[in-house]
């Protein structure tokens, strides 16, 4: 089952079209790496179909739907350098921040959305950290705590938009566990991601994106020489002959 679907989608950001007919449809269950070279629209298009980011024209269905009658199933975690890390908080409310299209944002959070979003810190490995303030975690724990954030609404469908990028070596290993669970459990997961190297271990299915779809589909079938060369203007070495 189709649970995201991209029609001839077309966006433009401070004057230049940055997004071109681009129309893909992604199947549920799949862990999906949206691959580019740099300015290819990757964080765009992440946000022109969350509604974050006007579209000049195409479509975005989520589950056969409008995403304001599905919201409440689907995750985002915005780039890290994109949020103000010095708003005084703590973990556990940046968490809890997830619940609140669930809970309503004029309700206050009961017992157990509390020990659902310890739940989701338990889960990153933070949930010693709860009660201190993000401006004083380190890169890999601020990215933990928003991926927490993230799973703590139990959507279907979440977009990741570069969680890898910048964190220590044990965050990284467990962000990608974390997101390999959330495919067993049958969710479906989109990440931007750059690092060409890990991308056949990591996912099962690559978008690559250079303002227009190059090539969608399993990794195997995608991930090709020929594939990542024109997605990269043919001057990128492949890694492979290395």
């Amino acid at each position: 089952m189709s649970v995201l679907q991209v029609q001839d989608l077309n966006a433009s950001y401070r004057k230049n079209k940055v997004l071109h007919h681009v129309s893909f449809k992604v199947e549920q269950g799949s862990l999906t790496s949206i691959v580019g070279p740099n300015g290819a629209g990757k964080s765009t298009l992440l946000k022109v179909m969350l509604e974050l980011h006007p579209k000049l024209s195409g479509n975005v269905s989520f589950f056969g739907s409008s995403l304001s009658k599905t919201k409440t199933r689907v995750g985002y975690v915005p780039q890290r350098g994109s949020v103000d890390w010095d708003f005084p908080t703590d973990a556990l409310d940046v968490v809890m921040m997830g619940l609140y299209g669930r809970v309503g944002w004029l309700k206050r959070p009961n017992k157990s959305h509390k020990e659902k979003a310890m739940a989701s810190l338990d889960q990153m490995g933070m949930a010693d950290f709860a009660d201190r303030q993000i401006s004083q975690l380190s890169g890999g724990q601020q990215q933990r705590v928003f991926l927490a954030r993230a799973l703590v609404q139990d959507a279907d469908l979440y977009f990741m938009d570069e969680p890898l990028a910048g964190v220590d070596a044990a965050t990284e290993r467990a962000i990608m566990t974390t997101l390999k669970d959330l495919k067993m459990a049958g969710k479906t997961v989109m990440v931007v991601h750059h690092d060409l190297q890990t991308v056949e271990d990591y996912f099962d299915h690559v978008l690559l994106l250079n303002r227009t779809v190059i090539a969608h589909g399993k990794t195997e079938d995608v991930f090709t020489k020929e594939h990542v060369y024109r997605a990269y203007g043919g001057s990128l070495r492949w890694m492979k002959e290395a």
